[in-house]
């Protein structure tokens, strides 16, 4: 655990974390780019087939029976249920709330197999009717209720969220627009409402990779952490800031190194008997950071005692 921190404190010096030019990406907006998002966060894959007929199932799994309309005008009623949080929380706010009670964890499975799993632990066997259904019975049996409690709370800018790798980071196999993968590795309440939970999504893009070379020249990798889900589904823009940067030095102090051993960090080899090879990055799944929220948001949060 101590050299998972002290490796992450690396990111202030070996591996220069940027922060600049990306955020989350913007809502699909054609039919078959918004019915895919679904798809895939719903079954885990895109489906094939006729169009009308993958919006005949993704309807009847949801909500039992088919609507009327363009096609667009139907995908987009699925797409609101599941993803929109306005006058009252998404679907998927509901699911992550539940399955958070449960083991205070989310998972990044798609629904199909997080409810299937939720009903298994909880009742013993996979429940039946459409996935709203499904939900209400396991919001009744976690909560005591249907309505879930989930209010509306305004996250400051430059909150601080501690993630993990899910994706490893390696200078000699990374490429310039490369996606890493992490999560959250702490769950994040504010005012008594949780709006960052253990396990949810985040996604970073490479945007410089530098190999190390002779004579003690350090690789560079740099990442902007760019979007982080919340409890509530939505995709919040991060970076790493000084605050972030600030958390991370004093983990690595914290383990025991100064500043100056954390900048020297890192295998160094000989080369040809005489010239220092300079030192990769190279960071292991796992391996803890900090990022921060670049602006005020207000998102939908769990209040529950457990979050207080």
């Amino acid at each position: 655990m101590k050299f998972r921190k002290l490796v992450s404190a690396v990111m202030s010096a070996v591996f220069f974390v940027s922060s600049m030019g990306i955020t989350a990406a913007a809502t699909p907006e054609t039919v078959q780019d918004k019915l895919g998002a679904i798809e895939k966060d719903t079954y885990g894959t895109i489906q094939t087939g006729a169009l009308v007929d993958r919006i005949n199932k993704i309807e009847k799994d949801y909500d039992g029976s088919h609507r009327s309309g363009s096609m667009m005008a139907r995908v987009n009623a699925i797409y609101n249920e599941v993803y929109t949080n306005s006058t009252k929380p998404s679907l998927l706010a509901d699911l992550n709330a539940v399955e958070w009670n449960i083991g205070h964890e989310v998972s990044m499975e798609p629904v199909d197999s997080r409810m299937a799993d939720l009903e298994m632990s909880m009742m013993g066997k996979t429940g039946t009717g459409t996935y709203k259904q499904r939900l209400t019975a396991l919001s009744k049996a976690s909560f005591g209720t249907a309505v879930l409690p989930l209010d509306q709370v305004r996250v400051p800018a430059d909150t601080l969220v501690k993630i993990a790798l899910v994706t490893p980071v390696d200078s000699d196999n990374l490429k310039v627009g490369d996606t890493i993968r992490y999560k959250v590795a702490d769950d994040v309440i504010v005012n008594g409402k949780l709006v960052f939970a253990k396990g949810l999504p985040g996604e970073g893009t490479v945007t410089k990779v530098k190999q190390a070379r002779n004579f003690g020249r350090n690789a560079e990798v740099n990442i902007d952490f760019n979007k982080t889900k919340s409890i509530d589904g939505t995709y919040v823009d991060t970076h790493v800031g000084e605050a972030a940067k600030k958390e991370m030095k004093s983990l690595a102090m914290a383990a025991g190194a100064s500043l100056a051993g954390i900048a020297v960090l890192g295998p160094v080899g000989i080369v040809a008997g005489a010239f220092v090879h300079g030192k990769d990055v190279r960071l292991p799944a796992g391996t803890e950071l900090y990022i921060q929220t670049k602006a005020d948001t207000t998102l939908y949060g769990v209040v529950t005692t457990q979050a207080q």
